[in-house]
């Protein structure tokens, strides 16, 4: 059985769900000793927060690209996922409806542990500058610094230890979305 094309896969409980982001160390560092995101945080600009971890990898190179040597897995609040997601406009939607959008949606292709594209997507949601601070001052419940354990997973995955990288990724599982949420993001039933 082949996976949804568009389907939104994270690791959720029944008050929360994780999302990853990586920033480098000006960031990171004040925003995990204060528990929450703070400057030099910009509260200026769209935020894009990935519930896939192993998107996250692909992008910010296992935490090796500039600017993105930190991963952080933050922890929201379900109500604020769905707030996002009840706001989200898909960025190939009207590009009017596009610039007017608090949070802005789109899919690209997930990935596998070495970075190949694979046959399904992942939601990408782009937090506007309307509702970070919301994002960051109510909606966020948590930080916690994966770097350590992305870096052993990546040189796993280098050294051709698949399996054992494998264990140090987030689990993920589909999350549960309305029949109006999934028709408006193009989600898969």
């Amino acid at each position: 059985m082949s996976t949804p094309q568009h389907q939104i896969r994270a690791d959720h409980d029944a008050g929360t769900v994780v999302v990853y982001q990586a920033y480098p160390p000006s960031v990171a560092d004040p925003a995990l000793r204060a528990g929450r995101f703070v400057p030099p945080f910009s509260f200026h600009r769209m935020t894009w927060i990935k519930p896939s971890f192993r998107w996250l990898m692909h992008r910010s190179n296992w935490a090796q690209k500039p600017g993105q040597q930190r991963v952080l897995a933050v922890r929201i609040a379900r109500e604020g996922w769905e707030e996002a997601l009840s706001q989200g406009v898909l960025t190939t939607a009207d590009p009017g409806d596009v610039a007017r959008a608090a949070v802005h949606v789109q899919w690209d292709p997930e990935r596998s542990l070495r970075g190949a594209a694979l046959d399904h997507y992942s939601i990408q949601v782009g937090i506007g500058r309307d509702l970070i601070r919301t994002f960051a001052e109510e909606w966020v419940v948590g930080l916690t610094d994966l770097t350590a354990q992305v870096r052993k997973a990546a040189a796993l995955v280098r050294g051709g230890q698949a399996a054992k990288a494998r264990r140090l990724v987030p689990q993920e599982r589909v999350y549960p979305v309305s029949r109006t949420t999934a028709a408006r993001l193009g989600i898969d039933g």
